[in-house]
């Protein structure tokens, strides 16, 4: 898979760079001129990209992240200029909240690489990614209300769900960006690491070495039990364990783990 699918009806990308690496695949925002800003042209290419990568067998991972001085900095402004039916501005949510949807329901570990701006619209990008790796110099936030808008990618959601209701109010109603050092203390990254993109590919490797299947069923796991009760969120892991235990790689790992080896996944 090189700048889009490892076949010949690849898809030609505007504004992305795919990638694959010995299952880790790389998606660069490329519209540097912009700093990587979200308009709708980007934002289709985003969708097709999640496509191929949800339908690519051989990918066990994905790093994201933007080339130049930011990761996105935002959704582009000019949308949404003189924008005065609310039915429009409503589809234009739902339109980005799709995007963030289809990145965060990816079966497969999704790490951030923040390397400088994630603000806005590429805030909430990398909150749909399962984890974020910062460089110390990035900068984040969500400042639409500066701006007379408020968030609508799934900001207001997933950053309150991430870091707490009290955190994210603060975050949201100041719309102040946090430089990586707080965004860390916060909980809103993972890590600082000085080359961002090699910690994230690094920490995306060791997640691929696990069992495909079981990874996508310990995310769904996370993701249905954070919005339920305890009981609940048990009965949700425990019926996904039954479930993760029919697998062949499962009785792979069990397998490995008896014979003092190192499993081999095939992800079935």
């Amino acid at each position: 898979m090189t700048d889009a699918a490892a076949n010949d009806d690849a898809v030609a990308f505007e504004h992305l760079s795919l990638t694959l690496d010995d299952q880790l695949a790389l998606l660069t925002i490329e519209r540097d001129e912009a700093l990587n800003a979200l308009d709708a042209q980007l934002l289709l290419e985003l969708a097709t990209a999640v496509d191929l990568i949800e339908g690519a067998a051989e990918v066990r991972a994905l790093v994201l992240t933007g080339a130049g001085r930011a990761f996105a900095a935002g959704a582009d402004m000019k949308a949404f200029a003189n924008v005065r039916d609310a039915f429009a501005g409503r589809d234009a949510a739902l339109a980005g909240q799709d995007v963030m949807n289809a990145v965060a329901a990816l079966p497969i570990p999704t790490i951030a690489a923040i390397n400088g701006f994630a603000l806005g619209g590429g805030l909430e990008l990398a909150l749909a990614c399962d984890l974020r790796v910062a460089a110390p110099s990035a900068k984040l936030g969500l400042p639409e209300v500066g701006r007379g808008l408020i968030p609508g990618y799934g900001g207001t959601q997933r950053l309150q769900r991430l870091i707490g209701l009290a955190r994210a109010t603060d975050l949201v109603l100041t719309g102040r960006m946090v430089d990586a050092s707080e965004a860390l203390g916060l909980g809103l990254v993972n890590r600082v690491e000085d080359d961002a993109l090699a910690a994230a590919s690094a920490l995306a490797r060791q997640c691929a070495r696990n069992g495909p299947v079981a990874l996508g069923l310990a995310k769904e796991a996370l993701t249905r039990g954070a919005d339920v009760t305890l009981p609940q969120g048990l009965e949700i892991e425990a019926d996904l364990f039954g479930l993760v235990l029919t697998t062949d790689d499962a009785q792979e790992g069990i397998a490995s783990f008896l014979e003092k080896r190192d499993p081999v996944f095939r992800g079935s």
